[in-house]
């Protein structure tokens, strides 16, 4: 027998139903639904202007909706208190502390307002800044203040996790190192809603993704199902006398078995396999949306 209990862990962490937000006569978000399941990474792509931070600022509560229904942990947003935004870690797109204290003393300093908060060491690590534990915020690069960001959201041991393009600024390196603290943050069962222009972060990390294009969800799925079938068929190209050829096929093993019985292996021979940024680009074309930024404070 299932009990209300066991119910209430299936429910989702996200939910959200027909959202609407509208600034006169534009339509930033135009009928958006998803739900975000407790534990699930949850990338939300899409280009600058298409509505992914006006979707992001109604789940904190920080904007009101225009219609539709969202619920965060349970609570409508617009309703949210203290107690439920404790629940929450949140890294904004652009923050940028800049204080006169230290890095390990502002982490300290807010490590202090949660009830069961991570180990400063463990977070500063974490992020990269060990080397700079000890220096004034104020003094730091960009992108170090981006990894403080990063930490700040996190210190609090938060159920789910809002990263706004969390990795800009970031070298290779500290990419990778962030990557593998949010590894650690999903083993431990956080909920994560991911935006990033990097296609290859989403892909590492997230388990679904939606891509919203003009204030309106294009597609939705896993990240080895976003565009279908058909937009994950390879595609085996080489040169010939005429140029560069290609030819999309489920048995790119017999194309090029086909090439070489008929001429030996060509020029340039290659199997390319569709990335998730192959098939978001393409879906962005395929509905007629720029990639160029626009309305980038939506």
């Amino acid at each position: 027998m299932t009990t209300s209990a066991n119910h209430q862990e299936r429910s989702p962490h996200v939910s959200v139903r027909d959202l609407r937000k509208q600034y006169g006569g534009f339509v930033a978000l135009d009928g958006v639904s998803f739900d975000i399941e407790q534990g699930e990474t949850f990338a939300l792509l899409g280009p600058n202007g298409a509505g992914k931070s006006t979707t992001i600022e109604v789940l904190e509560g920080y904007r009101d909706r225009s219609g539709g229904e969202a619920s965060v942990l349970g609570v409508d947003p617009h309703r949210g208190g203290i107690a439920w935004k404790a629940r929450l870690g949140i890294v904004l797109q652009n923050t940028g502390e800049s204080g006169d204290v230290t890095v390990r003393e502002q982490l300290s300093h807010f490590a202090g307002y949660y009830p069961n908060p991570r180990n400063v060491d463990e977070v500063i690590v974490g992020v990269g800044l060990e080397t700079k534990e000890n220096t004034l915020i104020r003094k730091l690069s960009g992108g170090q203040r981006r990894r403080v960001d990063v930490a700040l959201g996190i210190i609090g041991r938060p159920e789910l996790l809002f990263l706004d393009e969390p990795t800009t600024g970031f070298d290779p390196e500290a990419r990778r190192q962030f990557w593998g603290l949010i590894e650690g943050l999903k083993t431990e069962g956080t909920t994560i809603l991911l935006t990033t222009h990097y296609l290859d972060e989403a892909a590492y990390l997230s388990d679904r993704a939606g891509i919203i294009a003009g204030g309106r969800l294009i597609d939705i799925g896993r990240i080895d199902e976003i565009g279908g079938a058909e937009a994950r068929v390879p595609i085996v190209r080489w040169q010939d006398a005429s140029g560069v050829q290609e030819r999309r096929t489920t048995t790119p093993g017999a194309v090029v078995a086909e090439l070489v019985a008929a001429g030996g292996e060509p020029r340039g021979l290659e199997i390319v396999r569709p990335s998730l940024e192959d098939v978001y680009l393409e879906l962005l074309s395929a509905n007629d949306h720029s990639t160029q930024e626009l309305e980038p404070s939506l």
